[in-house]
């Protein structure tokens, strides 16, 4: 069983649930430790006494704070305890709220909490009940590790169990007005731009489901390792594409809908639902090289205008380079079979006309 790390007791009201927080969430992404390039010599971090230059065991180790007049202000894990005696064993609710008019932006982390022992599990269930039932979600605070954290509690799906969400405070969230460069004015009300946006956004709707998706990126460096262990050299994946032109937005959105609706070129491999797209990795994955694949690359390059043929041996950015080249609209967000078509097509009335 997972082992909890914070236990005390959720209030509310005058009713109090001792109980106990565990992880909600687990990292799989791969882990790298440092090296000394061209080593194998691992390089480690060490607490290390900036006048003595010696080590220092953790539990020597306390809080600091650098004071304005140059004065350093040493705290002790204990005095901080002492301050707020109580409050790293509750959390306190203060008031329940609708959980829709939370905007994502304020959650941080999610934890389970779970009763601590079997005696505590109605009250428990009676709160996780009458949560799910009004979709209300308690906003709590309590202290954890030394610091005091804003919290929503809410029912998790059937009711069973509650998670709670640690919360960004107010002004801890950047107003992006403020932070952000190149922000544009609020978008076009009508037009036929967002009309097309709009129709490709409802082409690709599907319902949440997050057993569709995967990180396929720890994928590639899963796959990445075994290549260099297998001795086989790496092949780069593409290149991200370009940004989509003002001029080509237009005709973008459109092949963008006929592809979903399989009316046009990729349309076949394209017009699959959201889970479908999401479980394929979006570049090449590593793989030895061929030597025959980059000889077919290098005759591509020198065969650009000897017809569709040779385009079936061309990368993607190869494409994406002859299409620039033939100004073809809409190119930045082609994949490489519809980069294929729209340059064998731009290239039909360059060849009748010579």
């Amino acid at each position: 069983m997972a082992r909890a790390i914070w236990s005390g007791s959720i209030t509310f009201g005058l009713v109090t649930v001792p109980v106990g927080l565990y992880s909600a969430t687990e990292d799989h992404s791969v882990h790298f430790h440092q090296y000394q390039r061209g080593t194998t010599d691992r390089i480690r971090n060490r607490r290390v006494n900036e006048r003595t230059g010696e080590e220092v065991p953790y539990n020597e180790i306390v809080k600091g704070f650098d004071a304005a007049d140059g004065q350093v202000v040493l705290v002790e894990p204990r005095e901080l305890e002492e301050i707020a005696p109580g409050r790293s064993r509750s959390i306190d609710v203060l008031a329940f709220v609708d959980l829709d008019e939370i905007d994502p932006i304020y959650f941080n982390k999610t934890y389970w909490l779970a009763p601590a022992k079997e005696e505590n599990a109605k009250v428990y269930a009676l709160l996780a009940s009458a949560m799910a039932a009004t979709n209300r979600a308690a906003i709590a605070s309590f202290v954890m590790r030394s610091k005091q954290y804003l919290a929503a509690v809410r029912a998790h799906e059937d009711g069973r169990a509650l998670a709670l969400e640690t919360l960004n405070y107010a002004d801890e969230v950047r107003d992006p007005a403020e932070s952000l460069d190149h922000l544009p004015e609020r978008g076009p009300n009508s037009g036929k731009e967002l009309d097309m946006a709009r129709t490709l956004i409802e082409s690709m709707s599907a319902p949440w489901r997050p057993e569709d998706y995967r990180d396929t990126y720890t994928d590639q460096v899963n796959e990445l390792i075994e290549a260099k262990l297998a001795g086989n050299e790496v092949v780069a994946a593409s290149k991200p594409p370009e940004a989509t032109e003002v001029t080509d937005l237009l005709e973008a959105l459109r092949r963008s809908v006929e592809a979903r609706q399989g009316g046009g070129s990729g349309g076949s491999t394209s017009a699959k639902g959201a889970g479908d797209t999401a479980k394929e990795p979006a570049a090449k994955t590593p793989k030895a090289k061929s030597t025959d694949k980059a000889a077919n690359k290098d005759e591509g390059k020198d065969a650009d205008t000897s017809g569709d043929d040779d385009l079936s041996g061309m990368s993607k950015d190869e494409l994406l380079t002859i299409a620039r080249e033939l100004k073809v609209a809409g190119r930045s967000t082609m994949n490489r079979d519809q980069l294929a078509s729209a340059v064998a097509d731009a290239r039909r009335p360059t060849a009748k006309a010579s």
